[in-house]
């Protein structure tokens, strides 16, 4: 299985989580939110080499840490991933927008500098503001859209930008959602948890409730579950080699 977003440092026992993660042999893209959370949470990856640690700067508080970005670029080189990073267009976000926009524009600026990265994105009422971002910069590394809510044009021009999906369960329980699975290419598909934000069954999600998505994808895709499972994999070690190791 893999989650390729999930929050390890925010359940509460994250120690016991990442031990969990590993006896059911998870590969997990383990985010961050702040760049001064990052070592702390790279130490919950300590003997597991499937579990990988990214490098981020959430947008909804990007206002309030905008600060760390010279630390965000001192960690950057010893970083392959990058996420959680955006822009969010929430209504309660909107008044931090150019903060948004600036701690985005340096984060992809970094990362075109760095030679690429992999980056796992929040685009949350903001898909085209997070494509246009994008688009001037195409050096920043391989985009993978996590939860992606936009419109089915908005898909469109990311399909053909080259991004990727990250899709969960919560993602999966939507018309919208399933709809906008259907559209996307099923070579650039990964799955998720987005846990512990993410409900599942009216609870915090866990990383392997990936494995409900994966259901889900082979009804969409009318495929058998193990061949769902093949691809993703595949997809991963596709994905993977896209980059030189950092670390």
């Amino acid at each position: 299985m893999i989650d390729f977003h999930a929050h390890l440092d925010l359940y509460p026992d994250p120690q016991a989580t990442a031990r969990e993660c590993v006896a059911r042999d998870l590969y997990v893209l383990s985010v961050t939110t702040t760049p001064s959370a990052w070592a702390g949470t790279a130490a919950l990856a300590k003997g597991a080499p499937r579990i990988r640690t990214a490098l981020g700067l959430h947008p909804q508080i990007a206002h309030e840490r905008r600060g760390e970005l010279p630390l965000f670029e001192r960690l950057l080189p010893q970083v392959r991933y990058v996420g959680e990073v955006g822009l969010d267009g929430g209504p309660e976000y909107r008044r931090h927008w150019s903060d948004q926009e600036q701690v985005f524009s340096r984060v992809l600026e970094l990362c075109a500098r760095a030679g690429g990265r992999i980056l796992t994105i929040h685009s949350r009422r903001a898909a085209t503001h997070v494509l246009d971002a994008l688009e001037t910069r195409p050096g920043a590394g391989t985009a993978i859209l996590h939860w992606f809510s936009g419109t089915q044009k908005e898909l469109s021009r990311a399909v053909d930008l080259g991004c990727w999906f990250s899709i969960g369960p919560a993602m999966l329980v939507g018309d919208k959602g399933r709809a906008l699975v259907t559209k996307m290419p099923h070579d650039r598909v990964l799955t998720e948890s987005d846990g512990p934000f993410a409900q599942v069954d009216g609870r915090a999600a866990w990383p392997w409730d990936v494995d409900q998505a994966v259901g889900t994808l082979a009804q969409i895709w009318s495929e058998p579950v193990d061949a769902v499972r093949s691809r993703l994999l595949e997809n991963l070690r596709r994905l993977t080699k896209e980059l030189p190791a950092n670390s």
